[in-house]
């Protein structure tokens, strides 16, 4: 083709996808379909000049149009990619990970049950077994962005779209690694193999690409961090990871080449917040942002050049055909939605979703451009059957056009008629309130420039008077809406979702300002997003829920804990437990900001009563939050120090460098001075963003030396003491002794908080405390059980350092004694046999918490091993 024809053509295809979207926009379709119909006009436009004598005029253009080199490999190995590739960049991966179970579940059970469903009802009709299959595959994949765009127009609940956004993007891996499977089998003349054989290469297609997709991203991330000064470079580098996931995944591993993308995008996106900085991470995603919004318009518009040629040899035949699989395909979406999604609704699997959404879903599964470029590559291969490649080519793009025609142009009217275009009460009433908060805002600021510029009186109080009556009946009309439909505790949940969008804003902008990383500011936002979606669901509960799950300590936690005590792997609880110092900081420092925005915008609308409710809550969390901080001080006393004097430093190299902008801005210092003083500012930045290590391991001698009970030992004795003692770091709930074990070490505790139950009684210990030395000395089964209620640091001694240690040190053997006394003054009753602890100190009668340990088993003297005073 002619490269003059060839850049023009382009040129104009741009300017085609530039009108497209408002016009889309105008009339109310989806984007997609708008394209879609782009391109159909434009290949069936060159068809019709070429078969008719029109005019011939422009036969040259329309033969360029057609001999345009459109193959399915331009699409798989070109646009795919970097399609999927930006997807993932966008996804709120940790948000999904909530979600994981029924994601994962939709995305290949919907695939799979749509394949079979279709590729039997098409058996039933006469296609042949592997060709039925073969095309179920290929009209699974819906279109990611129109099924996105869906969501967003009808304002549905963020974790309803989440789900439906990681269904559509998966299901597109699911499916094309189903089509490779099934087209290998229709060309190597398989007639009917058994079902398990077919499915039997999934798990390599699959395993293969996520190693590849992860291999991939994790050279990248590498190769970014070693150009961290410049940032097309780094840029550069993630144009190639896509291309080279999915071309090392389909030629070297022989695996799915769209899983491998996804995966490389998913780890990139997991990774590189907290790896790379925040603003080229920002400007990543801008960028591919852009470049997936013109692959996808230009693989709509070439793909849809392809359906005139596809249907040039339709028969009547081929029409009933297309009907089975639109009824087939309608079939196995019910299936999933109306069957499926309940029972994982019944489960606690997935969200509830609402019936007219579930329709919604149903009718808004758009296929597209990735089900036109699958029919293509049946089409183009040679070792495919001439009847099947026609029968594959009519029946995809039969279908996809259904799809693109009829349910894309009525798919507003059935929201419409789903009443999914209306909001709720309450949200009509959120609505309502942020415009009278808005316009209060407004007016000061409109009062506030009035008096700067000197206006005429005249002019000020004219258009004062129009403003005060429009702000005057927006507040109005949240007042109405509240005393009319809204109730007290929905007033309260009102403030609580803007008291957490605002927490929101605040986290974005300490972002901007970096006052916390990327990694921490996404973790951050994931928290405010839990909390707004907890206050629309559950009202305070939900909304306290949810504040109680952002301060927990997750599986993951649990993971890092057993491979740091059980393996002695302790950089991953080293990472987590810095994260969490930095978050608890950061998050202490956003939570006191929200008091004067309850102050200054929701009293306003909401009332006295509501903003103190509001406060109260809100202490609440601070005081969660400080007792969570200060926990973790008294355990890695000096860090939080250390990340304090980084927080310092980086908020004056932040206003410095406003200072330095501001200058050159105004002209006082010229582009050479500015220049080098923003190169000063980058190598200071640099050396304060590294965040200091944490140094995960107790630092045992300085503990010993905290500890009261080691107070009398001296110097060497000290020293002594740390090289025998353990330490042991376990997390919240996680059982320290059992009952009916042996008694064979003594625990002291660092940080944290154990709980020990006995008998019916429940005693706790915390920072400085010891227990298990009562079944230690009397040498009997426990008849307790100690659970660590914090995540809890201790030193643990065995039973022949226990005992040497109770011989040098008289604090120790009085904490001993302390022990046993304890609950017998306070009234107690234990009835525990006499036991001696040396040879001069008076027989014991049995009481407190350690003491637990032998409420329930008989003492006795300890024999020749006894310590002597």
């Amino acid at each position: 083709m002619d490269i003059l024809l060839l850049t023009s053509f382009t040129a104009v295809l741009f300017l085609l996808i530039a009108a497209a979207e408002p016009l889309a926009a105008r009339i109310s379709v989806p984007f997609s379909v708008m394209l879609a119909a782009v391109g159909i006009l434009i290949g069936g436009g060159a068809i019709l000049f070429l078969r008719t004598d029109l005019t011939d005029t422009l036969n040259p253009i329309a033969e360029g149009i057609l001999s345009l080199p459109i193959r399915s490999s331009v699409f798989m190995y070109v646009f795919l990619p970097t399609l999927i590739f930006q997807a993932t960049l966008e996804m709120n991966i940790r948000r999904m990970l909530d979600d994981w179970v029924p994601i994962l579940t939709l995305a290949v059970v919907a695939v799979v049950a749509a394949t079979m469903t279709i590729g039997y009802a098409l058996h039933w009709a006469g296609v042949p077994l592997m060709v039925g299959l073969l095309i179920g595959a290929i009209v699974s994949t819906t279109d990611p962005s129109a099924v996105v765009s869906i969501f967003r127009s009808l304002s549905a609940p963020k974790r309803l779209a989440r789900i439906v956004e990681g269904e559509s993007l998966l299901n597109d891996a699911a499916a094309i690694a189903l089509f490779g499977l099934f087209m290998s089998y229709v060309m190597l003349g398989v007639p009917n193999p058994t079902l398990i054989e077919a499915l039997g290469q999934f798990p390599e297609l699959i395993l293969g690409g996520v190693l590849a997709g992860w291999v991939v991203a994790r050279i990248a991330v590498a190769l970014m961090g070693l150009f961290a000064r410049f940032e097309t470079a780094q840029i550069s580098v993630s144009v190639a990871v896509p291309y080279l996931a999915y071309i090392g995944a389909e030629q070297l591993l022989g695996a799915s080449g769209v899983i491998a993308v996804v995966v490389a995008g998913v780890t990139l996106n997991f990774m590189g917040p907290g790896r790379l900085a925040p603003a080229f991470w920002v400007n990543l995603r801008e960028v591919w942002g852009l470049l997936a919004h013109w692959a996808g318009a230009l693989i709509f518009i070439l793909a849809a050049l392809l359906i005139p040629r596809l249907l040039g040899e339709v028969r009547l035949t081929d029409l009933f055909l297309v009907g089975v699989v639109i009824v087939a395909a309608f079939v196995a979406r019910a299936l999933i939605l109306f069957v499926l999604l309940p029972v994982l609704t019944g489960l606690r699997l997935s969200p509830r979703i609402q019936r007219p959404y579930r329709v919604a879903i149903m009718w808004g599964g758009l296929r597209g451009a990735v089900t036109l470029a699958l029919a293509l590559a049946v089409t183009e291969s040679l070792r495919v059957p001439v009847e099947t490649k026609r029968l594959v080519g009519i029946l995809a793009t039969g279908f996809t056009l259904f799809t693109l025609i009829v349910q894309g142009t009525t798919l507003r009217s059935v929201i419409g008629l789903l009443g999914l275009d209306r909001l709720s009460p309450l949200d009509r009433a959120l609505s309502n309130q942020v415009v009278a908060v808005a316009l209060q805002s407004v007016r000061e600021g409109v009062a506030s420039a009035t008096e700067n510029y000197d206006l005429t009186r005249e002019t000020v109080r004219s258009e004062a008077k129009r403003f005060a009556a429009r702000l005057d009946d927006a507040v109005a009309r949240a007042e109405a809406e509240d005393n009319a439909e809204i109730l007290d505790r929905d007033r309260i949940t009102l403030g609580l979702i803007a008291l957490a969008g605002h927490e929101r804003e605040v986290i974005l902008q300490r972002f901007r300002e970096r006052a916390i990383s990327a990694r921490l500011s996404e973790q951050a936002l994931f928290d405010a997003d839990r909390l707004i979606e907890g206050a629309r669901s559950g009202g305070r509960t939900g909304y306290q829920r949810a504040s109680r799950s952002a301060l927990g300590y997750g599986p993951a936690f649990r993971l890092a804990a057993f491979l740091r005590n059980r393996l002695g792997i302790g950089r991953f609880l080293a990472r987590m437990t810095a994260d969490r110092f930095e978050m608890l900081l950061a998050k202490r420092l956003i939570l006191r900001d929200l008091h004067g925005f309850i102050d200054r915008r929701i009293r306003r609308i909401h009332g006295r009563r509501v903003a103190e409710l509001l406060h109260e809550l809100l202490n609440r969390r601070i005081e969660a939050v400080e007792t969570a901080l200060e926990g973790l001080r008294l355990q890695y006393p000096g860090y939080a120090e250390e990340l304090e004097r980084r927080f310092i430093r980086r908020t004056a190299l932040r206003l410095e460098e406003r200072e330095y902008n501001a200058m050159r801005e105004d002209g006082l210092i010229g582009s050479e001075v500015h220049t080098q003083l923003m190169a000063d500012i980058t190598r200071r930045r640099q050396q304060t963003e590294s965040r200091p290590k944490l140094d995960l391991a107790l630092r045992k001698n300085e503990l010993v030396r905290q500890f009261p009970l080691f107070s009398d030992l001296d110097d060497a004795e000290l020293r002594r003491l740390t090289r025998v003692l353990r330490t042991r770091y376990v997390n919240a709930g996680h059982v320290i002794t059992r009952k009916d074990t042996p008694a064979r070490s003594v625990f002291f505790v660092a940080s944290g908080a154990v709980e020990q139950q006995v008998a019916g009684q429940v005693t706790r210990l915390g920072r400085g405390e010891m227990f298990g030395q009562m079944g230690v000395l009397t040498s009997r089964i426990r008849r307790t059980e100690a659970r660590a209620i914090t995540p809890t640091s201790l030193l643990v001694l065995d039973e022949e350092g226990f005992r040497r240690l109770l011989k040098r040190s008289p604090a120790l053997r009085q904490a001993v004694r302390d022990s046993v006394v304890g609950k017998a003054s306070a009234g107690e009753v234990l009835r525990l046999p006499e036991f001696r602890l040396d040879a001069q100190s008076p027989s014991i009668p049995g009481g407190r918490a350690g003491a637990a340990d032998a409420a329930a088993e008989p003492a006795e003297p300890l024999g020749g091993d006894a310590p002597k005073g």
